[in-house]
């Protein structure tokens, strides 16, 4: 048996999450230590940043707030306490200036995720926090498995910040489900979330894969966004269907509107005037100037394609994509479910387990891209830290 080590706060997991939490907790006063059970921390964040890190947004706070849906509620007070305004004031005072694009999702001017993480590590490090890299947790109580052998911990206070359950090769496994299953706290099942969705493509769209399609309004269910997409081998992926994702996973169609400035009498009457001599193809480029990705999914989508141009129009106007699922879970962005909201007080501890607590994406909730995914993850670091401290 392994002597037990006695620390005053623990954090597990050296994501956005945890690395907010110590740092809180270490400014608190309380000699903090991260075990991380990969080599490096904060792979997924480094591979976010790869594309240019959207560290938050710039809408108003309210309608931040209301993207969470049902989790805005308990989520709110956190995102009051440590949301947008404050992560701004907090990457620029580790020396990442942010600016907001034009979709109103806001980066640090170097677009990347290294330079904060190796500012942020080196203030964590000023604050006397120790990262301790391949430790991973074995569940019981606070057992890890070290490069040095087994190791038992004894904490005053701990965060639990390990992530959801997709990109597990950067850390995320969702591993950490079964322990606390096996100690009785509610747990909502993993789901992707920002994730593409698998189409049975013909052999004929292999020339469209990669392709984005743009200037088209998709629509699920009651929700609609202008937005572009892409086209995969494997399906359609890319911000428009991450954005409509929770509804396609729920079971509502796709639907795209191929031309979402022209009404479907202009669609008409320009197909209308079109000699009948014409193939379907060259009316479509010639009315419409429809070629490329675009035709090549309504071919593929609505064929055979009607020869009456009001009928036609509609096709035009609210196309059908069958989809056949969600990609696999290890490939989402983020992932919905694990902890659920009821197995948690209002400061994140989790009620049958007294002084641990939860923050991140091990929470039950579910964000959409544009900055919301850090924002909350952030927020609820900072939220378990302060309460972790205290307690």
């Amino acid at each position: 048996m392994p002597q037990r080590e006695s620390l005053d706060a623990l954090v597990i997991g050296a994501g956005p999450a945890g690395l907010m939490a110590a740092e809180v907790m270490a400014r608190a006063g309380r000699q903090v230590v991260i075990c991380e059970g990969r080599p490096s921390p904060a792979r997924k964040f480094l591979m976010a940043g790869k594309s240019g890190l959207n560290l938050l947004n710039a809408a108003p706070l309210a309608d931040q707030i209301a993207s969470y849906t049902e989790a805005a509620d308990w989520l709110a007070p956190m995102l009051r306490a440590f949301g947008p305004d404050q992560i701004r004031a907090w990457a620029e005072g580790l020396g990442q200036p942010l600016f907001t694009g034009s979709s109103g999702r806001v980066f640090p001017q170097v677009m990347k995720a290294s330079p904060l993480l190796r500012a942020w590590l080196e203030r964590l490090d000023r604050l006397g926090v120790e990262l301790r890299r391949n430790w991973r947790w074995q569940g019981s109580a606070f057992g890890f498995a070290t490069p040095d052998g087994p190791r038992l911990i004894a904490p005053r206070a701990t965060v639990l910040a390990l992530g959801g359950a997709s990109w597990a090769r950067l850390g995320s496994d969702g591993a950490w489900s079964t322990h606390l299953s096996a100690r009785g706290i509610a747990l909502a099942p993993f789901q992707p979330a920002n994730m593409g969705f698998r189409v049975a493509w013909s052999a004929h769209m292999a020339p469209h894969f990669g392709a984005p399609v743009k200037g088209v309004c998709l629509a699920a269910g009651t929700h609609s966004i202008r937005a572009e997409f892409s086209l995969s081998a494997g399906g359609v992926e890319g911000g428009g269907i991450y954005a409509l994702s929770r509804a396609l996973r729920e079971g509502a169609p796709l639907v795209i509107d191929l031309f979402p400035d022209r009404s479907r009498d202009a669609i008409a009457r320009s197909l209308a005037r079109q000699p009948a001599k014409l193939s379907q193809k060259n009316r479509l480029r010639r009315a419409l100037g429809l070629g490329g990705a675009r035709l090549a999914l309504l071919l593929e989508c609505a064929r055979p394609l009607p020869a009456e141009p009001m009928a036609l129009a509609e096709c035009l106007k609210a196309l059908p994509v069958p989809l056949s699922g969600p990609r696999p879970l290890d490939e989402a962005i983020s992932t919905a479910g694990g902890i659920c909201r009821a197995a948690l007080t209002d400061t994140l501890m989790l009620r049958d387990w007294p002084g641990v607590f939860a923050a991140g994406e091990m929470l039950d909730w579910e964000a959409p891209t544009g900055g919301y995914l850090l924002t909350a993850c952030l927020a609820t670091g900072h939220w378990a830290g302060a309460h972790a401290a205290r307690f």
